[in-house]
């Protein structure tokens, strides 16, 4: 079920620069604030990439042409992250775990989210064990509705 159905949902639009990667938000706490964390993973300080999710809200992503994109998987091959070649923009970091699709949102790709919306922290996840690393993510990243 799409947050959307469940009450009341904020949907959060973005892109990667280029326009080929596009993301729907189905947030379902409007008016909070929108709680971002950065962490020193040397991908996301090159890409600045600062993150969101919402276990309670849903992902749409939406792939213009598949060819002109590309997926990077850090050294530990726990995630992938969605690029576009020409603009390089890192909009959506995704992994399946156990089945399920779930991701975190780079939020310089918002469309329509005023900055001082956004709740900032700096997150470490050094010394984190895989183990660890999957059950955090499956319960605090977002579900992930992939369309081409």
């Amino acid at each position: 079920m799409i947050a959307e159905e469940a009450g009341a949902v904020r949907r959060i639009h973005g892109f990667c620069h280029r326009g080929n990667i596009r993301l729907v938000f189905y947030w379902p706490e409007v008016g909070n604030s929108i709680p971002v964390r950065a962490h020193g993973y040397s991908f996301c300080t090159k890409h600045r990439g600062v993150w969101t999710s919402n276990p309670k809200g849903r992902l749409k992503l939406l792939v213009g042409d598949p060819s002109r994109g590309n997926c990077y998987q850090f050294g530990t091959g726990t995630a992938d992250c969605h690029i576009y070649f020409s603009c390089r923009v890192a909009p959506i970091v995704a992994k399946d775990i156990d089945g399920s699709e779930y991701a975190a949102v780079n939020v310089n790709c918002f469309d329509d989210v005023e900055s001082s919306e956004l709740d900032d922290s700096i997150s470490d996840f050094d010394g984190e064990t895989m183990d660890v690393r999957f059950v955090r993510r499956q319960r605090s990243w977002s579900p992930l509705v992939m369309t081409a």
